[in-house]
């Protein structure tokens, strides 16, 4: 659901000759109507983009709603994400995207975890698929800043759970010679296992102050999966919107 906000306002970002696209500000409220999880994330994600936006560009527009030029608009594919290729269209052609903190659009959490998790596997083999396409814009002699920011917030992203795996691995190791790690070695364990209970529906409802935590466990999980589904070369063509 949006909320009312004149097109004509949007629009009056195009006044900037620089700006190639704009994105909207996502606000999503969990089902008891407050934040869940995934409403920490955006609101994360929503301040990074802020920042982008006044130091250079966004790496990403929110796909539910976002406004273009028509001359950006170009290059679409089936199995690309036409939000993420209307922002890199817009860097080529030397403009940037920016967020309008003004256009907000509310989304309630999704009530069948697994729909979710389903959601976020194909949203980031998108994304994955669409960066290794364009692995021009890593060419920081031409792209400059924009370069960093395309490896940092996409690729770097998405290798957390390597770097999570990695560090679990050497906690482990480490545990055999110190009570600290050990102790520490537990508690990520039991952490890790709450919430793939929760992922499996063993447990119906998180424990609310787990709710980040189990978030950011399961987030990563999906990313994993859809590296494998990458490596696989399978790839989503079609995109069957989740019904919140």
């Amino acid at each position: 659901m949006l909320e009312p906000y004149g097109i004509e306002q949007i629009v009056s970002n195009f006044a900037d000759p620089r700006v190639g696209c704009v994105s909207s500000r996502d606000v999503v409220i969990g089902l008891d109507g407050k934040p869940g999880g995934e409403g920490h994330y955006v609101r994360y994600e929503m301040w990074l983009r802020r920042l982008e936006s006044k130091v250079n560009s966004l790496v990403g527009l929110s796909g539910s709603f976002f406004a273009a030029r028509r001359d950006v608009c170009n290059d679409f594919a089936e199995d690309l994400d036409s939000d993420f290729l209307t922002l890199l269209n817009s860097v080529k052609a030397g403009k940037r995207g920016i967020i309008d903190p003004m256009a907000i659009g509310y989304y309630r959490d999704i009530s069948d975890p697994r729909k979710e998790f389903d959601r976020k596997v194909r949203t980031i083999l998108r994304g994955i698929t669409v960066f290794f396409r364009n692995t021009e814009y890593l060419n920081i002699c031409k792209y400059g800043l924009f370069s960093y920011q395309y490896l940092c917030h996409k690729l770097l992203r998405w290798l957390v759970p390597f770097f999570m795996l990695t560090s679990f691995l050497a906690i482990g190791v480490m545990s055999f010679n110190s009570l600290a790690y050990s102790i520490l070695f537990i508690l990520v364990f039991a952490v890790i296992l709450y919430s793939l209970l929760i992922h499996m529906k063993f447990i119906a409802n998180p424990i609310p102050i787990m709710r980040v935590p189990v978030y950011f466990i399961v987030v990563n999980l999906s990313i994993l999966t859809a590296w494998w589904k990458y490596l696989k070369k399978e790839r989503v063509t079609v995109w069957d919107p989740t019904k919140r």
